[in-house]
């Protein structure tokens, strides 16, 4: 982590590894995905050690603390020491992950949404050439 006081929002969020890109960082807090001590910013907000962040990226939400700041991207395993965050977010996302996992687990194979095969694929061109 380098000595930096501040950063901007975006590039934090890109450094941190939550946005694969910084304009997709820029895009969610221009889109009132992330909220800085609770109220919305945009993406050229600079921000500080100590600030509470709330990250939304459907239908997961990350209720975080700053505590480090990077100027370059890094690894995931640095990229976890820039934030804390509470462990209320952290059950209620995995609480998600299962809930979603069990639907999933429910659905018959047939229903769920898969590619069709080449079969498949030929049946339906075959019906849309007849229409």
């Amino acid at each position: 982590m380098s000595n930096l006081k501040s950063i901007r929002i975006d590039k934090w969020l890109w450094t941190a590894r939550f946005f694969k890109t910084r304009k997709l960082a820029a895009e969610a807090v221009s889109g009132g995905k992330v909220h800085v001590n609770g109220q919305r910013c945009k993406p050229s907000k600079e921000i500080k050690l100590g600030i509470e962040l709330s990250i939304t990226k459907e239908p997961y939400q990350w209720e975080l603390i700053i505590v480090g700041i990077n100027t370059h991207r890094r690894p995931a395993k640095e990229a976890v020491l820039l934030y804390q965050e509470e462990q209320e977010s952290i059950d209620k996302r995995e609480q998600q992950r299962v809930q979603e996992k069990e639907q999933r687990a429910l659905l018959p194979y047939s229903e769920r949404e898969h590619r069709p095969n080449k079969k498949q694929r030929r049946q339906i061109h075959r019906f849309k050439q007849i229409e």
